[in-house]
Order: C-alpha cells, then sequence, then structure tokens
C-alpha cells in the first residue's frame, strides 16, 4: 500500500504555490495568482488525489488565508500553518526574535539544509530577495531583503518621469534606456548575493554553496560565481520535510 499524500502550499505575496507530495517526490504541483481565490479552488478540486493533511506557510496575510481554508474545507481538509520557531527539522534560529521571521524564509532554510546538509546561502529571489546564512551546524546566522528584479523595475517605473519599463536584456555596457534598467535591476541583485555569499565565506572559512530558487532564479543565476544548486520549489521542499516530520 502507498503512502498518504500530503498537500504544501506556499503563499506568497504574488502567487500560490502548492505541491502535492508522497515519500519524498511530487506528485504534482502548481501556482494561482494570489488574489485569485476561486483558481486556487478550482485547482484543488482537480487534485489528481485526496491528500491527508496540508501545512503550509504564508505570509501574503488573512485574505489569502482564507481563500486557501476555504478552498481545502471544501475537500474536507484542514491546513496547519507552519510559523517561524527557535528550532525545526535539522535548522536553528538566530533571529533576535524567531517567531518574527517569514514563514518562508523559514520553510527554505529548513528545505536547503535537507538538501545540502552544511553552510550554505540561501537565495529566494520573487517579489523581494532574501538571502539567508546557515552555517555547518544548521544555525540561521541572518539575512538580508531586497526589492526583487520585477519590483525595481516598477519603483523606477513610478517614481521617474523618464523612465518607462519596457523589455530590456541584460548587457555589460548598456546602450538603451531599456536594457540600461535590466542590467542594473540584474546588476544590483547579483551582486548583493555574492556579497552576502563572501560574509558567509568568511564566516565558515571555506566554501559554500549558493542554493538558488524563485521566479528570478535563472535571470540571475548566470551572474554568479562559485556552486549554485537551483532548487525549483525551495519553500514546499521545506514544508515537506516539516510535515513529513510531524506524521
Amino acid at each position: 500500500m502507498s503512502a498518504p499524500a500530503i498537500l504544501l502550499v506556499d503563499a506568497g505575496n504574488t502567487r500560490i504555490k502548492w505541491g502535492l507530495s508522497r515519500a519524498g517526490g511530487w506528485i504534482a504541483t502548481g501556482s494561482v495568482d494570489t488574489a485569485d481565490g476561486a483558481a486556487f479552488a478550482d485547482a484543488m478540486s482537480r487534485l489528481p488525489e485526496q491528500p491527508v493533511r496540508a501545512v503550509g506557510s504564508n505570509v501574503a496575510g488573512d485574505t489569502a488565508a482564507a481563500h486557501v481554508e476555504s478552498a481545502l474545507s471544501a475537500r474536507g481538509l484542514l491546513i496547519r500553518w507552519n510559523a517561524s520557531c527557535e528550532r525545526q527539522a535539522s535548522v536553528s534560529s538566530g533571529y533576535d526574535r524567531p517567531g518574527q521571521l517569514g514563514a518562508d524564509r523559514w520553510a527554505a532554510l529548513i528545505g536547503a539544509h535537507s538538501h545540502v546538509g552544511g553552510a550554505c546561502l540561501v537565495v529566494n529571489a520573487g517579489t523581494a530577495i532574501t538571502l539567508d546564512a546557515l552555517d555547518r551546524g544548521g544555525r540561521f546566522l541572518g539575512g538580508r531583503i531586497m526589492p526583487g528584479i520585477d519590483t525595481m523595475l516598477d519603483a523606477l517605473e513610478q517614481r521617474t518621469a523618464g523612465l518607462r519599463r519596457s523589455q530590456g536584456a541584460y548587457r555589460a555596457f548598456p546602450a538603451n534606456t531599456a536594457d540600461a534598467m535590466m542590467t542594473g535591476a540584474i546588476d544590483a541583485a547579483a551582486g548583493a548575493v555574492l556579497r552576502a555569499h563572501e560574509a558567509l565565506r568568511q564566516v565558515v572559512q571555506g566554501e559554500v554553496p549558493i542554493v538558488l530558487s524563485g521566479g528570478a532564479a535563472d535571470t540571475i543565476a548566470g551572474h554568479l560565481a562559485g556552486r549554485v544548486i537551483r532548487i525549483e520549489h525551495l519553500v514546499l521542499e521545506g514544508l515537506r520535510v516539516i510535515a513529513e516530520g510531524q506524521a
């Protein structure tokens, strides 16, 4: 008899991402706009099989949580929203107030450590870019938060009179405005990752991988140095480790 399926839900600022998992493998994954509760309910109605339980993280607020809870309640499921804490799975927190760390960042740290088993820089490149450091013992040292690439470009358009966002490309020496904006945003993101990576290397006194996830991961991956481990569903991976540990 096969193991029961577990549903993992990552409610983020822009997208609600979900994965149906069994015994460490994905049965199905997907995402919908966070603002579209009907789309999430429809996705849940079409799951290939019924999960026995659901675990999630939510940084999108009460409305997103209500959309998820309503859709799952219609299928007879209650979701357990995971919160960051002093220690969970193989990770401990060095945050001043562990409970104030974003639940998605916490889950991503747990997911990264389950893959790497040691020190790493965990980068989630989405609406915001988070850069979080784990030492060799799985202790979260602290992290950085900065605007994501799209957020940077949106801010330039909204707060300047002459800059209008259009499809630009990365160039070593941009010769038009669209390319200049895109190159600046990518350089800002990649430069922040490289600075955080170097700071962690100094602390652990050795090489550490960069664990990279998020919608803009592919955009910045080629601009990084050192070993880069690309993980598609890092927050969901962490939630799966958490859920399996609670079984």
